[in-house]
C-alpha cells in the first residue's frame, strides 16, 4: 500500500461520486475523503466526525472545520471550529494514539458533506 501524501490530496478539486457514511446516513463525503480514509486508514476519523454530528453544539453549525493535529509521540488532537475569524471551539478531544500518516489535516464538513478544502 502507498503512503499517504499532502501531493495526493491536492489533486482532489471536486468529487465524481458521493459516499454514504454508514453510522450517520444522513452525511455524505467526497471522492477525497475517501481516498484519505483508505490510504490513511482514517475511517475512524469519518466516524467520529459523522456521529459528532448528532451532538447539539456541532449539529447547529452549517460548517465546520475540522483540525487533526499528531504529535511526534503519535498522540493527536482533534478540534472542530466554525471556520469563522473568531475560531470558536465547538469539540476538541485528545487521541492517546494514532497511526494516521500525516502530522495534520484539515476536514471541512459544509451541510451535511465531509470534503477537503481543495474539493470545494
Amino acid at each position: 500500500m502507498t503512503k499517504l501524501t499532502r501531493a495526493d490530496l491536492a489533486h482532489f478539486t471536486g468529487t465524481g461520486e458521493w459516499y454514504r457514511h454508514g453510522l450517520n446516513r444522513r452525511m455524505l463525503y467526497t471522492d477525497g475523503v475517501q481516498y484519505l480514509a483508505q490510504k490513511g486508514g482514517a475511517y475512524w476519523l469519518l466516524d467520529k466526525i459523522a456521529c459528532l454530528q448528532l451532538e447539539p453544539k456541532i449539529r447547529t453549525e452549517e460548517f465546520q472545520v475540522w483540525r487533526l493535529h499528531v504529535m511526534a509521540d503519535r498522540t493527536a488532537r482533534l478540534v472542530c471550529d466554525d471556520g469563522n475569524d473568531n475560531g470558536a471551539v465547538l469539540y476538541s478531544e485528545a487521541i492517546e494514539f494514532t497511526d494516521f500518516p500525516l502530522d495534520q489535516i484539515t476536514i471541512w464538513v459544509e451541510g451535511n458533506v465531509i470534503l477537503l478544502p481543495t474539493e470545494h
